[in-house]
């Protein structure tokens, strides 16, 4: 790969039929170029140019973020996400070349969604987000709201007033999103009852230790009675990915410049077929300065029509800012 700069400007040309070459291509880069991800690959005895098919391409287990610096080739880090997770575990570090990039990224991940951020107010409800340092959605949600024309987008953590009365009053004209962490959308729904037809809620997942895990559909009973909500979307992202994923009724739609498979629990290098349940592993191609091949601790499966689920997380795995809601 000659153009780093120019394979990330392609990202947003990128068809069904031309992912496997970008995906083969940064493989073959990033298995020379990335030190952790070339020594993981040489513990495998997995020769790079014995890999013709994405399917064949070993992905690095995520707890290596925790252990080690990901980085393909030398450069300086101009920021580092860091995962959520309770105190009793560590902290996946990922080290970020470009903050701008991730921003713009982001950006044009969700406008391919929900249209432009500029005609919309992004109202956020992330405290155990704000609590700490380092988040990617904290970062990517703040970028949001400065792309926003709104004078009422902005965080909202203590003052749960100010903004019930900001939802209640927001006019039509103005499409309302709310990103939403789950145990703080709950906790909204017991204390008010609301008509919030005209919002929509993108819950990004987690109780963070704060409730019991519910499923989806319990989850979206609860905001549809007490807040009048009828468009809730989930995100799928996590602080190892530059990538986002947004879905509808547990159902996420990978960006153009990513891919989900889903990977046997018992062969890692096996790959499943739709509609069978194992663990996923991301193709991130806009992870080109780190390492865009991921074997998350995530369960799911893959629809026939293109989706993914996000059914739970492995055994043992640590808690996470990801989605763990299930229908």
């Amino acid at each position: 790969m000659e153009n780093i700069k120019s394979f990330q400007n392609a990202l947003y040309k990128i068809s069904d039929s031309s992912f496997d070459n970008h995906a083969m291509t940064l493989f073959n880069y990033q298995a020379k170029n990335n030190k952790v991800y070339k020594t993981y690959l040489d513990y495998l005895n997995i020769l790079p140019d014995q890999i013709y098919h994405i399917n064949q391409i070993p992905f690095l287990p995520i707890a290596l973020f925790k252990q080690h610096i990901i980085k393909t080739n030398t450069w300086q880090t101009e920021t580092v996400f860091e995962s959520s997770g309770t105190s009793q575990f560590s902290r996946s570090l990922h080290h970020v070349q470009n903050v701008d990039f991730y921003h713009q990224h982001a950006k044009i991940l969700f406008e391919e969604c929900f249209g432009s951020i500029g005609s919309k107010t992004i109202i956020a409800l992330l405290p155990s987000y704000l609590e700490r340092q380092g988040s990617s959605l904290v970062s990517m949600v703040d970028y949001f709201i400065k792309q926003s024309k709104s004078i009422n987008s902005g965080f909202y953590l203590n003052d749960t007033d100010k903004l019930v009365n900001l939802l209640a009053s927001t006019v039509v004209k103005d499409e309302v999103f709310l990103f939403g962490v789950t145990f703080a959308l709950l906790d909204l729904a017991e204390e008010y009852e609301l008509d919030l037809g005209h919002v929509t809620i993108i819950e990004t997942g987690g109780m963070k230790g704060r409730r019991e895990e519910i499923i989806k559909d319990e989850l979206y009973d609860i905001l549809g009675v007490r807040l009048g909500i009828r468009k809730i979307f989930s995100e799928y992202g996590m602080t190892e990915l530059l990538s986002q994923a947004y879905g509808r009724d547990g159902k996420f739609s990978p960006s153009t410049a990513m891919k989900v498979l889903v990977r046997d629990m018992n062969d890692p290098y096996a790959i499943l077929p739709a509609g069978k349940t194992g663990g996923i592993n991301v193709i991130d191609l806009a992870n080109v300065h780190s390492c865009a091949f991921i074997e998350t601790k995530d369960l799911g499966r893959l629809n026939s029509d293109g989706t993914f689920e996000v059914l739970g997380r492995f055994d043992n795995s640590d808690i996470r800012g990801c989605n763990l809601l299930v229908g």
